[in-house]
C-alpha cells in the first residue's frame, strides 16, 4: 500500500522562499535532493514538496494538487480562491499600500477620486475603493509599479510596503495601508483525514520552532533574600528553576523570559541584586 503523503506548495523563489524552506528545516524535515528541484520529497517526514509561482499556490491548494501551502496573505486575499488560512508563521511581514508622490497635499481617501492607481494588486484596491466610496481608475501592472508615477502612467500607485525605502527613492509617501500581510499556512477546505493527521503533526512542530523564537532561556544569579521578588519577574512556564550557589545566601534561577518584555526584565533583575545574567536562545519550546 503507497504510504500517504503530506503535499506542502512552497514559493519557487522569491521573498518568502528561504524563510519557508528555512521552517521546514527548524521542523527537523530534511529534503532528498536539496531545494532545486520543483517536486521534491523529505527523508524523514511523509511530506512532498512542490515549488511554485506564489502567484499559483492558492489554486494548487484550492484544487487539492497541494494539500497545504506556505504564501503571503497578500496573495491569498488578492487571488480570493477556497482556501483556510490555519496558522500565521510570523514572516515575510509586509503592507499593501496605498502611495503618492511625496510633493502631493494627501489629506483623505477623497485625494483618489478620478484619479489612475497602478497595481499588481486590483481585487484588494477595488474593494478598499468600493469601501471607502471613491471612483477611481486601477491600471493593472505586473511589476515595477512605483515607477509609474514618475512616467506620468498614474497619479498614485497601491503595492506591498516593507521598510518604505523603495517608495522615499522614487519620490512617494505612504498614505493608506489596505492590509497588513505576513506568511501564512493556507490548506485545502477538503482535506483527508488521514493527511489532516500529517498536518497536525507539522503543525506541532512548528508552533514549536514559533515559541522558541519568541522567548529566550535566562540563568542569573540571585541573593537569597531577593528570590521571591524575582520568582515573581521571571515566573517561567511554571515556575523557576532554582538551585543553589557555592556561595551562601546566593542561588542560581533559571527561567524563560518573552522577547517583547525582555529588557524591562532585566531591568527590574538588575534593581533587584541580580548578577552574571546570561540569555541563551530556544531551539524549540513543547509546552
Amino acid at each position: 500500500m503507497m504510504e500517504t503523503r503530506l503535499k506542502i506548495a512552497l514559493q519557487k523563489s522569491g521573498r518568502l522562499y528561504d524563510d519557508s524552506v528555512s521552517i521546514l528545516k527548524e521542523c527537523g524535515i530534511e529534503l532528498q535532493n536539496g531545494v532545486n528541484k520543483l517536486l521534491n520529497e523529505a527523508v524523514n517526514f511523509p511530506l512532498q514538496i512542490l515549488f511554485l509561482r506564489d502567484d499559483d499556490i492558492p489554486q494548487y491548494v484550492q484544487d487539492g494538487v497541494a494539500d497545504i501551502g506556505i504564501i503571503g496573505e497578500n496573495i491569498v486575499y488578492e487571488t480570493n480562491k477556497d482556501v483556510q488560512i490555519i496558522d500565521k508563521l510570523g514572516f515575510g511581514k509586509c503592507r499593501l499600500s496605498v502611495a503618492v508622490p511625496r510633493n502631493e497635499n494627501y489629506k483623505s481617501v477623497d485625494f483618489l477620486k478620478h484619479k489612475k492607481i497602478a497595481t499588481s494588486y486590483p481585487f484588494l484596491l477595488k474593494n478598499f475603493l468600493n469601501e471607502n466610496q471613491v471612483d477611481a481608475e486601477i491600471h493593472e501592472i505586473s511589476g515595477s509599479v512605483e515607477i509609474t508615477t514618475g512616467v506620468g502612467l498614474a497619479d498614485a500607485i497601491c503595492d506591498l510596503v516593507s521598510s518604505g525605502s523603495t517608495l522615499f527613492s522614487n519620490g512617494l509617501k505612504e498614505t493608506e495601508v489596505i492590509l497588513n500581510s505576513e506568511a501564512v499556512l493556507i490548506s485545502n477546505q477538503t482535506i483527508s483525514i488521514e493527511k489532516k493527521l500529517l498536518l497536525d503533526k507539522l503543525l506541532f512542530r512548528i508552533q514549536a520552532v514559533k515559541k522558541s523564537k519568541k522567548h529566550k532561556y535566562i540563568l542569573l544569579n540571585v541573593p537569597d533574600s531577593n528570590l521571591e521578588t524575582v520568582c515573581n519577574i521571571i515566573p517561567g512556564m511554571k515556575s523557576p528553576t532554582i538551585l543553589p550557589l557555592g556561595v551562601e545566601g546566593w542561588s542560581s534561577l533559571h527561567s524563560v523570559v518573552h522577547e517583547d518584555d525582555f529588557w524591562n526584565v532585566i531591568e527590574s533583575l538588575k534593581a533587584n541584586g541580580a548578577e552574571g545574567i546570561l540569555i541563551i536562545p530556544i531551539e524549540k519550546m513543547i509546552l
